[in-house]
């Protein structure tokens, strides 16, 4: 069976041209469309897509609710699909527990990579969005001794589990998280599930936002 996808995109022309480059490729299948986010949330409750490719800016409902309803709901792996790189789309899409965010501009192929990846369970960010959550994090002050205390959760990873979120720290991944430990990709994903539930996040993206924001590594 193939990748099912929802499309949800306001312009019409975007969204079918979204919905052709999807349906000639291999192995993809869209199952539904929509206009705004009140919809994608609709269609995704109705026809439980593997991936919705997401527009951000959408009338009423916008995209960055839906993704936070559909995650919620555990109603599929959720991309963000842009014209905007906006720094404010980009943290509340992944703090929304977005698997990915690209922009409108990527090339079809790359669209493609990018659902199938998703859909395997990585996470996805466009060049332009990686380097601003590098700067963000480079920018930011350091923190203070009497700072907040680490995040809930933290404490009940074992030695492996955090090793696993220092590598999603730095944006590896599963076959890459395999080489780096010795462990099989298998392994790693199910590491990464448990590193998720312990955590209570919704994507390895925020997991990826924690481990910096934690300070956590190998």
């Amino acid at each position: 069976m193939g990748i099912r996808v929802l499309v949800a995109d306001d312009h019409g022309a975007i969204r079918a041209g979204l919905v052709m480059i999807l349906n000639n490729a291999e192995g993809i299948e869209v199952v539904g469309e929509a206009a705004d986010g009140a919809t994608a949330i609709r269609q995704a409750t109705a026809l439980r897509p593997d991936v919705t490719l997401m527009d951000v800016r959408m009338p009423g409902v916008d995209g960055i609710a839906a993704t936070r309803e559909l995650v919620a709901a555990e109603l599929g792996q959720v991309l963000v699909l842009t014209t905007f790189d906006l720094d404010e789309y980009v943290f509340a899409a992944l703090r929304a527990g977005a698997a990915g965010f690209l922009l409108k501009s990527v090339e079809a192929p790359r669209l493609v990579e990018a659902i199938r990846l998703v859909h395997a369970g990585e996470g996805v960010l466009a060049p332009q969005i990686t380097r601003k959550l590098i700067s963000a994090f480079a920018t930011a002050e350091p923190p203070r001794p009497a700072g907040p205390p680490e995040p809930a959760g933290l404490a009940e990873l074992t030695d492996r589990e955090r090793e696993v979120l220092a590598c999603l720290g730095e944006g590896l991944s599963n076959a890459q998280i395999a080489s780096r430990l010795y462990i099989g990709e298998t392994t790693v994903k199910t590491h990464v599930s448990r590193v998720l539930t312990k955590l209570d996040l919704r994507s390895r993206v925020q997991a990826a936002i924690l481990a910096q924001e934690a300070g956590v590594s190998r």
